[in-house]
C-alpha cells in the first residue's frame, strides 16, 4: 500500500469511529493479556510507537493478545499464516541523510508494511512469544509513576487543566471521580500537556496546525494518555468526548493529522516514562 492511500484509509477508519461516537482508542484491549496492552512484536518483543499502535488496537479488537509480526518472521519461526487471513497495513519510519556543501540534516521517510497477529498464525513457538515483564515500579501503582515525573499537581475545584503560567497541573480531588483509575487517566492526560512545556519538550503545534493546534494539542494528550494508561494496565476513563468533532473536523481537512499527533504522543509517552525508569535504576543500585 502506497503511503498516501494509508494515510487516507487509516484517518477515514478513525473518522467513521469517532462519528459514532466511539475512539478507537479507549479501552480497545483485554485486561490481562500475555504481553501486556501495547501492540508489541512477537518476535523482536519490542513495542511499536506513534499511529501504529491505534492501528494495530484497532485491528486487534478481535485477538485476545497483541502480538503482531510480519510474513517473513512467522516463516523464520517456523510458522504459516492461516489461509485466507489479512494482514494489517503499518508505516516503518527510515532514516535518511540528506547532505549539501556544508550541512548534513536527518528526514523520515515513511514506507508501509503488513504484519498479522500470532492468533493468525498456525506453528508459532511458544519460545518466540516470551516477553519481559514490565518494571516492578510501574506495575506497584500508577501513583508512582505521576509522582516520579515531578510535576507540580495542584488539588482542587472542579475542572483538570495543565497552566503553562505558573507550570502547574490542577486536577480535582481524587474522591471526586469515579474511582481511581479514573483519576490517574486524567493525571496522566495532563502530565501530557506537561512534558510539552518549552523547557521540555517544546512541542508548538502552531506552525504544523495553525488555528486548530488546541485540537491538535488535545488529541495529542488523548493519544499519550491512552498509551501510558495500556503502559501501565490503567483502566480508566479518558477524557475524549467533548473534543470529537473537533478532532472530525481537523481529520476530514487534514489525513495526516493523526500521524503527527501519534508521533508526538509517543514522544511524550517516552519521555514521561523516563522519569519512573530511572527512578527504578536508582533503586536498582
Amino acid at each position: 500500500m502506497h503511503i498516501a492511500a494509508l494515510y487516507e484509509s487509516v484517518t477515514q477508519s478513525i473518522i467513521k469511529d469517532l462519528e459514532a461516537g466511539v475512539a478507537p482508542w479507549t479501552k480497545p484491549w483485554t485486561s490481562g493479556a500475555r504481553g501486556g496492552l501495547l501492540p508489541f512484536n512477537a518476535v523482536t518483543n519490542r513495542s511499536y510507537n506513534g499511529i501504529n499502535i491505534p492501528i494495530l488496537w484497532q485491528a486487534g479488537r478481535k485477538y485476545p493478545t497483541q502480538g503482531w509480526l510480519t510474513y517473513k518472521q512467522a516463516q523464520a519461526s517456523g510458522a504459516q499464516v492461516r489461509a485466507g487471513e489479512k494482514g494489517t497495513h503499518i508505516v516503518f519510519a527510515r532514516k535518511l541523510a540528506l547532505k549539501d556543501d556544508e550541512n548534513e540534516r536527518l528526514i523520515s521517510m515513511l514506507k508501509t508494511f503488513v504484519v498479522f497477529n500470532e492468533w493468525q498464525m498456525e506453528g508459532l513457538p511458544k519460545a518466540a512469544l516470551e516477553v519481559p515483564k514490565p518494571l516492578p515500579a510501574l506495575q506497584d501503582s500508577a501513583q508512582v509513576f505521576v509522582n516520579a515525573t515531578g510535576a507540580y499537581i495542584r488539588h482542587g475545584g472542579d475542572r483538570a487543566y495543565y497552566q503553562q503560567e505558573g507550570d502547574l497541573i490542577s486536577l480535582p480531588l481524587e474522591s471526586t471521580f469515579e474511582s481511581r483509575a479514573y483519576y490517574i487517566a486524567t493525571a496522566l492526560h495532563e502530565t501530557v500537556h506537561w512534558s510539552g512545556a518549552k523547557h521540555r519538550l517544546d512541542r508548538d503545534l502552531t506552525g504544523r496546525f495553525r488555528t486548530k493546534s488546541y485540537a491538535a494539542e488535545e488529541l495529542v494528550a488523548e493519544f499519550g494518555a491512552a498509551f501510558l494508561c495500556a503502559h501501565l494496565n490503567v483502566e480508566g476513563k479518558l477524557r475524549h468526548a467533548e473534543y470529537i468533532g473537533h478532532w472530525i473536523k481537523l481529520l476530514k481537512e487534514d489525513d495526516r493529522a493523526v500521524f503527527t499527533a501519534a508521533s508526538k504522543a509517543s514522544q511524550a509517552a517516552d519521555y514521561l516514562r523516563s522519569f519512573s525508569e530511572k527512578v527504578a535504576e536508582e533503586e536498582a543500585a
